[in-house]
């Protein structure tokens, strides 16, 4: 198990994710209300759903579930998500979760994973989310594909594990998970940096799945945890 962070980093975090995302909050929602419209097919409306590195809760908030649940270090999350429809586990992801066994539906992550310390930390967040997921749940995340971009990567500070598609992919088969969909080009790589385009463009670009392979940076896996086996009739 890897080292659990302390005070100390949960403040720069706040201060980093501060400075990189100011002045963003509103665009990124709004993207963020079309994204989760592409991922709800995942996550039941009557069901419960934890965003894992949920950051600025764009996609917690927006999701229509029955329970909601926010997970992030940066003391921050608390004024992110939304009040009294969101509970806030401000805590280490790759520490052991204060969840019970099969409490969830499903669990997302977007843009977090890489920002952990080494693949211990990474293979325990999907190790939890194994153990916290009902069967037949759902894991889908994303994030940067270093396959499609090189020295690019790097140009987040707190960027520390490579992960491709087919890597995670293999951690998340390692953990008990059945891959759903693997995607290598999804999404373009960043919102932080760079033009802001209309919304409408991301509604067009989700809808056709062949412009992905030329502008999407970004993988897309979903892993599902098995059903419980069915019983054998005897009769």
């Amino acid at each position: 198990m890897s080292q659990p962070r302390t005070a100390t980093d949960s403040l720069e975090l706040q201060r980093l994710y501060r400075a990189r995302f100011a002045g963003k909050s509103d665009y990124r929602n709004q993207v963020w209300k079309v994204l989760v419209s592409y991922f709800s097919r995942w996550f039941p409306e009557t069901g419960s759903v934890l965003d894992v590195g949920a950051g600025h809760c764009e996609f917690i908030n927006n999701i229509a579930a029955a329970r909601k649940y926010a997970m992030d270090l940066n003391p921050d999350i608390r004024k992110r998500a939304g009040a009294g429809t969101v509970t806030v586990l401000q805590q280490d992801c790759s520490q052991p979760w204060s969840l019970p066994d099969g409490e969830l539906d499903g669990v997302f992550t977007s843009n977090f994973l890489e920002h952990l310390p080494d693949k211990v930390a990474v293979k325990a967040v999907l190790s939890n989310a194994y153990r916290c997921l009902k069967p037949g749940g759902y894991f889908v995340a994303m994030g940067p594909n270093i396959k499609y971009l090189a020295g690019a990567y790097w140009d987040f500070f707190d960027h520390m594990v490579q992960l491709t598609d087919l890597s995670l992919a293999e951690a998340l088969s390692d953990c008990g998970f059945h891959i759903e969909q693997r995607t290598a080009h999804f999404l373009p790589y960043t919102m932080s940096f760079g033009r802001q385009y209309p919304i409408w463009i991301l509604r067009i670009y989700l809808a056709i799945p062949a412009a992905w392979v030329i502008f999407g940076k970004q993988f897309l896996v979903v892993g599902r945890k098995p059903p419980e086996p069915r019983a054998i009739n005897q009769a």
